[in-house]
């Protein structure tokens, strides 16, 4: 079972919400943006895990190669 998105810095809740209908589990979408915007010297998939108390970037690199999206959808994705 999916869990709803946690509360994390406002403007990335409110960015992710967008993509809702897009990434079906937002976990490792929201650990992603928060690990984008932190002030990690060297953004690694390791390091963003760390970041966001997963036990390795293992996670996040099956999510980038495996989740299910479709680019188009995401390229065609309307702002407004």
């Amino acid at each position: 079972m999916l869990r709803p998105p946690i509360a994390t810095v406002s403007f990335i809740d409110e960015y992710c919400l967008l993509y809702r209908s897009v990434f079906s589990d937002v976990r490792f979408y929201e650990c992603l943006h928060l690990g984008i915007v932190s002030p990690l010297p060297r953004k690694t998939l390791p390091e963003i895990a760390k970041l966001n108390g997963l036990k390795n970037g293992q996670s996040l690199h099956h999510f980038l190669r495996d989740a299910v999206w479709n680019v188009a959808q995401v390229e065609q994705f309307d702002y407004t």
